[in-house]
């Protein structure tokens, strides 16, 4: 016969799990709420500096939401700060070559937020709240990289994705990718945005291996969290 004490010490443990207020609790939300707020955002040049702004926050969070070296810090910042300066240098500009400089950046600073956030959930130790938050602030950054990823080849070669033109200097442009990269990396595929190239068929189908990948490791993580042998 079961213990109600120890299915309430269970729900407890659950709710633990769930609820968290760690660095990666916030990026998780600032993620969700750029995701969000993205589309009411696009429409003016004050609309698209608020964007911006948060857009900053978040790489900015990203950059301090898991600990560091000094010298990974400085880079994480560096990355952060030039991608953020040449993006509101390009908003006001509206110059499509310093938003690809800006993308590059915003790429790497984001690879590098991701690779650490993805070292802290791999780290040895109990599976707490914050490290869960980081699993699915991670998945969101890895969509988010590859979604510049495919900006920067559509720039440097027009109709790589189609089947209509993307005009960056279009509200909207952007964001589309974002959506293109969620549902290739959830290999969900609703077909809006497919990619025209053979360039861009192979990014896309590597997204789809990273995709799997980040999924059955996470996944893997926290089976190991489970003993063996359950107490009864």
């Amino acid at each position: 016969m079961k213990n109600p004490q120890n299915k309430t010490e269970s729900d407890e443990d659950l709710a633990q799990l769930v609820i968290g207020r760690g660095p990666c609790t916030y990026l998780l939300l600032l993620l969700l709420g750029l995701i969000l707020l993205f589309p009411f955002l696009e429409e003016g040049l004050f609309a698209r500096t608020l964007l911006g702004i948060l857009f900053s926050i978040v790489l900015l969070v990203g950059a301090f939401a898991t600990r560091q070296t000094r010298w990974g810090g400085i880079l994480k910042l560096g990355l952060a700060l030039l991608g953020v300066g040449l993006q509101w240098s390009a908003l006001w500009a509206e110059s499509i070559a310093i938003l690809f400089f800006a993308g590059i950046l915003y790429a790497a600073s984001l690879t590098v937020s991701f690779s650490g956030v993805l070292r802290y959930i791999l780290k040895r130790g109990p599976i707490t709240a914050d490290k869960l938050h980081g699993a699915l602030a991670g998945y969101i950054m890895l969509a988010f990289v590859w979604s510049f990823i495919y900006a920067l080849v559509e720039i440097s070669a027009a109709g790589s994705f189609g089947p209509d033109l993307l005009d960056f200097r279009q509200p909207g442009t952007f964001f589309k990718l974002i959506y293109f990269s969620l549902t290739t990396l959830t290999t969900t595929g609703y077909g809006e945005i497919i990619p025209l190239t053979n360039h861009a068929r192979s990014l896309v189908m590597v997204e789809e291996f990273s995709g799997v990948f980040y999924v059955g490791v996470v996944i893997a993580r926290l089976a190991g969290i489970y003993p063996s042998n359950q107490t009864k």
